[in-house]
């Protein structure tokens, strides 16, 4: 049997047979689907996590986490999706709008206390339901429902607040919505097509 050898492009490198290697910054570590699936727990969101890293189940992306759980962080993933859904966006977009709270977290205790607590929280609401944990409930709206019964509370509106910028301020994000960018620098709208919305 042939085993195929993709790339995984990671934002904060994570060496997944050698910790020493960490500091080699921007490298591509190689690595099959079948290594990627034996070093972690696979949800059925499609997320691999392991001792100190979340990926995509199929090796696309992966993400070295240094102060929360890897679990919180892939509920933080599965949150931002059931948060602000869109279908045509990847998983790793959601990674990189809520990796900030990771580098807050190593920072500032408190706040990664209150960041892990709402995950078991939201973990607890889902197992109360009847499921395995909040990212292992398998409908959207089952999540979202699990989302309303804490969507008042400073945890809630410290991620949904945080994923306005940090969503949709990635260019990637812009090409799919279909937005331009900043105009300032090529001299306005105003000769470029400032009328020329169709969805009106």
């Amino acid at each position: 049997m042939k085993t195929e050898t993709r790339t995984v492009p990671v934002a904060s490198p994570v060496s997944f047979t050698d910790r020493s290697s960490a500091d080699k910054r921007g490298e591509l570590y190689k690595l099959t689907r079948r290594q990627l699936l034996t070093r972690g727990l696979v949800l059925g969101s499609g997320l691999v996590v392991g001792s100190s890293f979340i990926a995509a189940d199929n090796a696309a992306w992966a993400m070295e986490v240094k102060a929360l759980a890897p679990q919180t962080m892939a509920t933080l993933v599965q949150m931002a999706r059931d948060i602000y859904p869109h279908d045509n966006f990847g998983d790793a977009l959601y990674a990189n709008a809520v990796k900030g709270h990771d580098a807050t977290a190593a920072d500032d205790a408190e706040f990664l206390s209150m960041i892990e607590g709402g995950a078991k929280q939201l973990d607890a609401i889902a197992v109360e339901n009847g499921n395995s944990s909040y990212v292992g409930t398998g409908w959207e709206a089952d999540r979202v429902a699990i989302l309303k019964t804490i969507e008042s509370e400073p945890f809630f509106q410290t991620i949904r607040g945080g994923l306005v910028v940090g969503l949709y301020n990635q260019p990637e994000v812009w090409n799919l919505l279909g937005y331009e960018g900043s105009s300032y620098e090529k001299g306005g709208y105003l000769a470029r097509g400032f009328d020329d919305i169709n969805w009106l």
